[in-house]
């Protein structure tokens, strides 16, 4: 489903999944930002697309959304700053939407930066998933995650190329319980000709969460 959303900068462009797996109820409801608009992340980025079919397939409800200046979303990059209050945006029409869900935070790269800041300080937010996340990156300050004891959810390829494995490991380690990494072998960042194990790992990792 196509939606406009009312984001602090103007229209955010954003498509809903809705799956509820054969459920009365929506398992989560889920946010899901996609990666570095400058470097051609939107919400149709391949492992977003397919994280959102992953997490469809147990019964989650997602909104992917472009962020400000990206597609048809009004404004212009804002390096971090603006795209949090977008997400915010995100997860406020999604708690409303749905609101005996439990409302989780996720993102690809960029996105998972985003997503594990904002939805660390979120009291809302009750799970975070982070794909690849960009934990060593120039330009990327972590402080909010270190903090959370929220359950949280990684996706890392062993042969990515911008946030390497041992970056991720290092990061992983200084986070509090309770916390799971999947690793997709032979996966680049982008996870090329590796995007569908991207879903089904999330599919793995909260299919039984609750």
């Amino acid at each position: 489903m196509h939606l406009d959303l009312n984001g602090p900068a103007g229209r955010l462009e954003a498509l809903l999944d809705e799956n509820t797996d054969g459920r009365n109820a929506i398992r989560a409801a889920v946010v899901f930002g996609h990666p570095h608009p400058m470097h051609g992340g939107t919400m149709h980025t391949k492992a977003v697309y397919q994280g959102t079919k992953g997490l469809g397939r147990i019964g989650c409800a997602i909104l992917r959304f472009n962020f400000r200046g990206v597609g048809g979303s009004a404004g212009e990059f804002d390096h971090g700053a603006g795209e949090v209050e977008d997400f915010k945006a995100a997860l406020d029409f999604m708690a409303a939407r749905y609101p005996g869900a439990p409302l989780w935070a996720a993102g690809f790269s960029f996105g998972s930066w985003i997503a594990l800041e904002t939805g660390s300080q979120d009291p809302r937010v009750s799970a975070l998933i982070g794909i690849a996340p960009p934990v060593r990156r120039e330009g990327y300050t972590w402080t909010h995650i270190f903090e959370s004891t929220k359950p949280k959810f990684f996706v890392q390829g062993d042969m990515d190329e911008l946030c390497s494995i041992k970056d991720m490991w290092a990061f992983y380690a200084r986070l509090k319980e309770p916390k799971e990494l999947v690793v997709i072998e032979g996966a680049s960042h982008l996870f090329e000709g590796k995007t569908k194990e991207v879903g089904e790992a999330l599919e793995d990792l909260l299919g039984d969460f609750e």
